[in-house]
């Protein structure tokens, strides 16, 4: 009679060098503890990229920018930024300047790049006289690009859009 080949005991029971196998005590019960390390790194990460970036997203002069459907956030770096507050303080990115002042820097960036977009935030409850100046003077000095920053929230109920009907 044949018999079987013969196996050897090593090979059998995983107890061998066999290649691609790796033997693992058979307790049965699941491994029930999380690896708390690269959680607890990921986290440290980003409160840090918080930290940092927190204060660069915030302007300094508190202005309360009227309200208007359709507005989005503006991203373009080739631009200004001048503020003006409820007392009429005109102030080009973040540092306060006066008329003539004003009138110098603007001339001094459309001399470097003419397609500078002059960003004008104003507060609603500001002189409108001197927003029309603060437009003026960037006209004069060579920047035609004039935007108004306003809220992305909705303008409040009852107000009326320009063409007579309420917002919403």
């Amino acid at each position: 009679m044949n018999a079987p080949p013969a196996v050897s005991r090593s090979s059998r029971d995983g107890e061998g060098a066999g290649f691609g196998r790796i033997e693992r005590a058979s307790s049965g019960a699941p491994l029930s503890e999380i690896n708390m390390t690269p959680l607890i790194d990921v986290m440290l990460v980003l409160l840090v990229i918080f930290i940092v970036t927190a204060p660069l997203m915030v302007s300094a002069v508190k202005v309360e920018l009227p309200r208007a459907a359709g507005t989005a956030a503006l991203t373009d770096p080739g631009f200004v930024s001048i503020t003006v507050d409820s007392g009429g303080q005109v102030f080009m990115d973040d540092q306060p300047l006066g008329l003539p002042a004003l009138a110098a820097q603007l001339q001094a960036r459309a001399k470097l790049r003419p397609d500078t977009e002059v960003r004008l935030r104003a507060d609603a409850s500001g002189p409108y006289g001197r927003i029309v100046e603060i437009m003026g003077t960037a006209h004069t000095a060579g920047l035609h690009r004039i935007g108004f920053v306003a809220d992305a929230r909705l303008a409040p109920a009852g107000l009326q859009r320009p063409d007579g009907k309420p917002s919403p």
